[in-house]
């Protein structure tokens, strides 16, 4: 008796075994969901924030009469602050300083003998404010405001004696406008290429031997260079924020 309920009960457990195994093979397989492809975060380039650099290149005066326009070497520091808005504007300030090496002056011969001549200036600076259009890593920007330059002078000599003469106008002082493009090729590293004129009014002999009266020269540089700029965290690429 005890050997037949044994048989039925292990004739039981196996039987409801093999129906489940029925059961799971009529089931439909379970879809198979592909994990989504990696896609990086959009890079977003912010310029705005302060910054340091340098710069190289080149001067040469306009036509002034008295400087020559040979090129002269040109080299200096930079620092400014820049701000990015609405969304692809930049509007900053920039102070720049530059040393030139030295060139040559034309000296005029006057009709009664006197020789003008000059000295070109060997420092020149100025402080801008600009204003830029970015897209992505690029900057496009023209600036302008105050200039300054230092060294320049000038000198008269008749038959090599040393004349006194008086000029007006201020040829250290002007105004200065450029434009150039600024790249953004590294986290926190930028380089430009940049144009500059810089003016600094006439000079107008008032007073002096009898052939300079009236005499006018023009003082005015042109520079052409190219830089890198330093950017404290603030420019170059950022992953965007959602």
């Amino acid at each position: 008796m005890k050997n037949t309920i044994a048989g039925l009960t292990g004739l039981a457990v196996a039987m409801t075994a093999l129906s489940g195994l029925a059961s799971a093979a009529d089931m439909p397989p379970r879809p198979y969901a592909k994990a989504p492809a990696y896609t990086a975060p959009a890079v977003v380039y912010n310029w705005t924030g302060f910054y340091v650099g340098g710069h190289l290149g080149g001067a040469f005066a306009g036509d002034n009469g008295l400087q020559s326009n040979d090129a002269r070497f040109l080299g200096g520091v930079q620092a400014g602050f820049d701000y990015q808005f609405a969304p692809n504007w930049v509007l900053g300030a920039e102070a720049q300083y530059s040393w030139l090496s030295g060139g040559t002056a034309n000296n005029l011969v006057f009709p009664a003998g006197t020789v003008v001549s000059g000295r070109v200036a060997d420092q020149i600076g100025s402080v801008t404010g600009r204003l830029g259009y970015t897209w992505g890593p690029a900057l496009l920007y023209a600036k302008g405001g105050y200039a300054w330059r230092e060294g320049n002078t000038l000198g008269m000599t008749i038959g090599g004696v040393p004349q006194a003469f008086a000029t007006s106008g201020n040829s250290k002082d002007g105004y200065t406008v450029g434009a150039g493009l600024e790249y953004l090729f590294a986290p926190n590293w930028s380089a430009k290429a940049e144009y500059q004129y810089y003016n600094f009014g006439n000079t107008t002999v008032t007073a002096g031997p009898a052939d300079t009266l009236g005499a006018r020269f023009r003082n005015d540089e042109h520079s052409v260079k190219v830089g890198v700029n330093y950017r404290f965290g603030w420019g170059g690429p950022a992953p965007s924020r959602y």
